[in-house]
């Protein structure tokens, strides 16, 4: 875990630093899976991005700062430009990119903070596949959209605090997303839960904020 000093310093907007739980060591135990094979490991102390992993979308700013993958709006350029354009709601407003190469049946745990002055309609959110299983974060609720309007499923816990360090687990194979933020689980169950043909992690956040992902791992899933 990455000094609290370090961490604070990253964020415009921080407060307070969530401890670290056992969803983002090496001894997490999946429950969906008997056996795991380990994909992807990154704590960002290299200070480069792996882009055999990752892919910045929407023209936005990422850097790796004191050992923790940050990023921010795309620049005020290149916002006006696609303003201006037939596409702007990819002006880059809010911090996006991908975290690729994901197995159809996986676990990952990671360190995930969303900073902002407050949560928008649908943001912060995490895409697992794009646009197919769509885990969006409000004050009152955490909200499984599958692949848009297809099927909603809503529930009040676990919730995922703006401005706050999360430690988050998530594991998926057909019919199931198990969601962990913070110790807290709950189980996601839908015959519409499948990420077949689907190979990435969206990591969606609020405009003019930022998004800050530490301590990533993510394992193929097998039974």
């Amino acid at each position: 875990m990455k000094p609290i000093t370090r961490l604070a310093a990253l964020s415009l907007f921080a407060l307070t630093l969530a401890p670290q739980s056992e969803a983002a060591t090496p001894e997490y135990k999946p429950e969906l899976f008997k056996t795991t094979r380990l994909v992807y490991s990154d704590n960002f102390d290299s200070g480069k991005i792996n882009t055999d992993f990752w892919e910045v979308r929407q023209n936005t700013t990422w850097t790796i700062k004191d050992g923790v993958l940050l990023g921010r709006e795309s620049s005020k350029e290149f916002q006006a430009k696609k303003k201006a354009s037939d596409d702007p709601s990819h002006a880059g407003l809010k911090p996006v990119i991908w975290l690729k190469r994901v197995p159809e049946n996986f676990v990952c745990t990671m360190r995930v903070r969303y900073d902002g002055k407050d949560y928008q309609k649908g943001f912060p959110l995490l895409d697992l596949g794009h646009h197919i299983h769509t885990i969006s974060f409000s004050a009152k609720a955490t909200t499984l959209a599958i692949k848009k309007n297809v099927e909603t499923l809503s529930t009040e816990q676990p919730l995922f605090t703006i401005n706050q360090w999360h430690d988050v687990a998530i594991e998926l194979k057909k019919g199931v997303i198990l969601l962990t933020i913070d110790g807290t689980k709950h189980t996601f169950e839908s015959k519409n839960i499948d990420m077949a043909g689907q190979a990435q992690i969206d990591f969606k956040a609020i405009d003019f904020g930022t998004c800050l992902i530490d301590d990533v791992k993510v394992w193929e899933g097998m039974n």
